[in-house]
C-alpha cells in the first residue's frame, strides 16, 4: 500500500487532535486584570510620590518629565518588572511594516572584575537606538544611514510579557521624522482635542479636554497546524490561492454566533487571560459568519492605548494559537467565497466632564451639541473621502470591500432613517433670520432625538462608515490594519473640519449672530454640502454604483489608485496645518504603501507559478496517465465496439484534463513574463499599477483552470487540503 499523501497525512492528525475542555475552575477577571500592567495601582506601589504625579502629569497633560524624575520612574519601573520575574527590557513600538516590533536588553551591566549590576535608569527608559536600517523608511534616509530613535510614551503603560518589561514607544528617523503609526496617532489626537475642545465650549465652558475613544471589532479564522503547512499559499500569502468552493459553506448561516466548538474555546479563552492580565479588556467572543471564522471585541478605551491594545493582542493570538495547534489568519480575504474578515472601528469623542459627544442627550443645549460633533464628522467625511479610502487600502482589502457582507470600496455615511429625515428639515428651514419662536421650535425638535434613538439605530451591513446610536462604525478597515492608520486619517479630518466649523461660527457671532442661531445656520450649510456622501440603501446593489457615481462619489477599486490621494497637495497641507505628518513623511508612507503593495502581488505570483507547475500540473499528468492505462486496458479485454462505448468517457475526461493543464501552463509563463516586466519599472507607483492591472488578473484566471481540475482528478491524489476541509475542519 502507497504512503498517504501529505493531504490525508494532515487530515488525520487533524482528527486525532485530543480535544480541550475548558475544565479550568472559574477565577475572578477582577483578580487578575491588569496583574502584568504597570497601572496606577503599581506606580503608587514603586513610585516616589514626586514620580508617580510626574507620569500622572505627562499622561494627563502632556508635561515632559525631568531626566531625575525619569530616572526614579526607571527604578521603580525594574523593580516592579523584576517581581514578576522579568530580566530583559524592550522598547516596544510599531514601524511601518504594520507589525510591533522589539529589541530586547537584559538589566544586567558588567562592571569588570568577574562582577556585574542591575541596570535601568531613566535613560534608557525615555529613548533607544535600534538599527532601523531593514525598517520601512519610504526614501526618508538612505539605507547605510540606520539611525533610528524609540522614545517612551507615557501615556500607555508598560507591560510585562514572560520575562520581558515592554515600554510602549514612539520611533523617529535621526532627523525627527515619525517611522511608525504611533506619533501620527499622538499627533491626530491631539489635534482633535484642541479643536473638539474649543467648539465644546459654546456649550459648556467646563470642558477643558475631550479624548477621543475606539472600540475594535476583531474578526479572524482558524487553521489547524497541519493544514496550514500542507497549504504552502496560505503559509506565504495568508489567504487559499486554489479551491473549488465546496457544496456547504455559509449559505445556511449556521455558524453565525453557534456553540463554539470546545478546542476553539479553549484557545479563546487562554488568549482572553492572557490579554486580561495585560489590561487589554476583552469582553465579547463568538462564531462569526463564515465557518471557522471568529470574532472578539474589548470595550472602549482612549484611543492611543486601544490601538496599542490590538496590536498586543494580534501578537498574543499567534503565540496563544501555537500551543492549541492552531494558527490564526488575519488576512482580510483567506477563503474565496465567503465572508472576509474586518475590523470594525468604532470611534467617538467624550468630553472631560464625563460626556460622549455623539450621543443624543434629553435637553435641547446638550442636542445641539450632539448635532454639532454629529454634522461635522459627516461633513469631514464628505470632504475627505479619498483619503478616508486610502487609509484602509491594503492589497487583502482590496478582495474583501464590496463582497461577501463587506462594505464597497465607496465611501459613505449611514445614519438612519429618522435622523436622515431630521437633518433634511433643518436644512430645509433654517433660511435666513430666525424668530425666537422658530428657533425654539427647532431646539425642541432636536430635544426629540432620544426618543428616535431607541428604535431607529440598527446598523448597515453595506455602509462603510455608520451611526450606530453613540458612535461611527467605520467598518472598512481590514482585520490585519494596524487601527492607528485610519484613526490618525479620521481625527485628522474631523479637527479640520471642526477648525473651519468654529471659524464660521465665530465670524457670524462678530457680526452681530446670535451663538445658537451661527451654530444652527452654519450646521445648515454643512447638511447641505454633505448630502451626497449620505446614503440609506444596500451598498451591494449595481444601482448603488451608478447612483454614487451621479453624485459625484469615488468608487476606487484598487490599492495603488486609491493611494493617489497622498500625493494631493491639499492632503498635504491637511496633514501639515494640523502637524500630524509633514509632507516628507507623506510621502515616505505614500511610497511605503506602493512597495508593500507590490511586494504582496508578486509573493502571491510566484506562489502560484510554483503550486501550479510542482503540484497541480505533476497531479493531473499522474491521474491523467491512470485514465490512459484504463483506456488501454479496455481496449485490451474488451471487443472493439464495447471498448469504445466503456472508454469515451475517460477519453473526454483525459481531454477535458488536457484543456486545463494546458491552459494554467499557459498562463503561468504569461504571468511570469508580465511580473518581470513589472520588475524592470524603477518608479513605485507604476510599478504597483502594473502588478495590480498586468499580473494580478493573472491569479483568479489561473485559479479557475486549478479548481476546475481539483473537481476532475482523483480525491486520493489532489495534494493540497481541499476548501471543504479548510472550513470545516477543527
Amino acid at each position: 500500500m502507497s504512503t498517504p499523501h501529505i493531504r490525508h497525512k494532515a487530515l488525520e492528525a487533524v482528527l486525532g487532535r485530543i480535544p480541550q475542555f475548558d475544565e479550568a475552575p472559574t477565577v475572578k477577571v477582577s483578580e487578575f486584570f491588569g496583574s502584568n500592567v504597570f497601572n496606577e495601582d503599581a506606580m503608587r506601589m514603586f513610585l516616589t510620590e514626586d514620580a508617580y504625579f510626574a507620569v500622572r502629569q505627562a499622561i494627563h497633560q502632556g508635561q515632559r518629565i525631568d531626566r531625575k524624575l525619569a530616572d526614579q520612574v526607571a527604578s521603580g519601573m525594574k523593580e516592579w518588572a523584576s517581581s514578576k520575574g522579568a530580566t530583559h527590557y524592550t522598547h516596544w513600538f510599531q514601524p511601518l511594516t504594520g507589525l510591533s516590533a522589539e529589541k530586547h536588553d537584559a538589566f544586567f551591566e558588567p562592571i569588570g572584575n568577574g562582577r556585574s549590576i542591575e541596570r535601568f535608569d531613566g535613560s534608557l527608559l525615555v529613548q533607544q537606538e535600534p538599527d532601523a536600517s531593514s525598517f520601512p523608511n519610504g526614501g526618508i534616509r538612505n539605507t547605510f544611514e540606520a539611525r533610528g530613535y524609540t522614545a517612551w510614551d507615557p501615556s500607555s503603560p508598560a507591560f510585562v510579557i514572560g520575562r520581558t518589561l515592554c515600554i510602549p514607544t514612539i520611533f523617529i528617523s535621526y532627523t525627527g521624522e515619525a517611522l511608525d503609526y504611533k506619533m501620527p496617532l499622538l499627533r491626530a489626537i491631539r489635534a482633535v482635542d484642541e479643536a473638539a475642545t474649543a467648539v465644546c465650549q459654546y456649550f459648556d465652558k467646563d470642558v477643558n479636554k475631550v479624548i477621543a475613544t475606539l472600540g475594535w471589532e476583531q474578526e479572524y479564522f482558524l487553521i489547524d497546524k497541519a493544514l496550514f503547512f500542507a497549504r504552502p499559499d496560505i503559509m506565504m500569502s495568508g489567504r487559499a490561492l486554489f479551491g473549488h468552493t465546496p457544496a456547504k459553506g455559509q449559505q445556511l448561516e449556521d455558524h453565525y454566533f453557534g456553540s463554539i466548538p470546545d478546542r476553539v474555546r479553549a484557545f479563546m479563552r487562554e488568549f482572553e487571560i492572557e490579554s486580561l492580565k495585560l489590561g487589554i479588556p476583552v469582553k465579547t467572543r463568538h462564531n462569526e459568519v463564515a465557518p471557522n471564522q471568529f470574532e472578539c471585541a474589548p470595550v472602549f478605551e482612549e484611543l492611543n492605548l486601544a490601538v496599542d491594545h490590538n496590536v498586543l493582542l494580534m501578537d498574543i493570538m499567534e503565540k496563544v494559537a501555537h500551543k492549541h495547534d492552531f494558527r490564526v489568519l488575519l488576512h482580510e480575504k483567506p477563503y474565496a467565497g465567503v465572508n472576509g474578515s474586518g475590523k470594525h472601528n468604532n470611534w467617538s469623542l467624550a468630553t472631560n466632564t464625563g460626556r460622549n459627544l455623539l450621543r443624543p442627550a434629553k435637553t435641547p443645549k446638550e442636542n445641539l451639541q450632539f448635532l454639532t460633533f454629529f454634522v461635522n464628522t459627516i461633513k469631514a467625511i464628505s470632504t475627505h473621502a479619498d483619503v478616508l479610502r486610502a487609509s484602509i487600502a491594503t492589497a487583502g482589502n482590496d478582495h474583501r470591500l464590496g463582497a461577501n457582507e463587506a462594505p464597497p470600496a465607496i465611501i459613505s455615511v449611514f445614519i438612519g432613517e429618522h435622523l436622515s429625515n431630521l437633518l433634511d428639515d433643518l436644512e430645509k428651514n433654517i433660511k435666513g433670520a430666525m424668530t425666537p419662536d422658530r428657533k425654539t421650535e427647532l431646539k425642541l425638535d432636536i430635544g426629540r432625538i432620544p426618543s428616535v434613538m431607541l428604535d431607529n439605530t440598527d446598523r448597515n451591513r453595506t455602509s462603510p462608515f455608520a451611526f450606530t446610536g453613540n458612535k461611527f462604525e467605520f467598518r472598512a478597515v481590514g482585520s490585519s490594519a494596524n487601527c492607528a492608520g485610519p484613526m490618525t486619517v479620521l481625527n485628522t479630518i474631523v479637527a479640520s473640519q471642526l477648525r473651519s466649523f468654529k471659524e464660521q461660527v465665530d465670524t457670524l457671532i462678530a457680526k452681530g449672530t446670535k451663538k445658537d442661531e451661527a451654530i444652527l445656520r452654519v450646521l445648515r450649510d454643512l447638511i447641505a454640502e454633505s448630502r451626497s456622501i449620505r446614503f440609506e440603501g444596500n451598498g451591494y446593489g449595481e444601482e448603488w454604483v451608478k447612483e454614487a457615481a451621479q453624485r459625484g462619489l469615488s468608487n476606487i477599486k484598487d490599492t495603488p489608485r486609491a493611494l493617489d490621494v497622498w500625493d494631493r497637495k491639499e492632503t498635504k497641507a491637511l496633514f501639515a496645518g494640523l502637524e500630524v505628518m509633514s509632507p516628507v513623511e507623506l510621502e515616505a508612507r505614500h511610497e511605503i504603501k506602493l512597495h508593500s503593495y507590490t511586494l504582496k502581488i508578486q509573493i502571491e505570483s510566484r506562489v502560484v507559478g510554483d503550486l501550479a507547475q510542482n503540484h497541480i500540473i505533476p497531479t493531473a499528468i499522474t491521474y491523467q496517465n491512470r485514465l490512459l492505462e484504463n483506456v488501454r486496458g479496455l481496449r485490451e479485454v474488451l471487443s472493439a465496439e464495447s471498448s469504445k462505448k466503456a472508454s469515451i468517457t475517460q477519453v473526454k475526461l483525459i481531454e477535458e484534463i488536457s484543456e486545463h493543464v494546458s491552459e494554467v501552463k499557459v498562463l503561468v509563463d504569461k504571468m511570469i513574463d508580465a511580473r518581470k516586466k513589472a520588475n524592470t519599472i524603477e518608479e513605485a507607483r507604476a510599478k504597483a499599477i502594473a502588478y495590480c492591472d498586468h499580473v494580478r488578473p493573472y491569479l483568479d484566471r489561473i485559479r479557475y483552470h486549478v479548481d476546475k481540475l481539483e473537481l476532475l482528478v482523483d480525491d486520493e491524489l489532489w495534494p493540497l487540503p481541499k476548501m471543504r476541509e479548510l472550513l470545516f475542519t477543527r
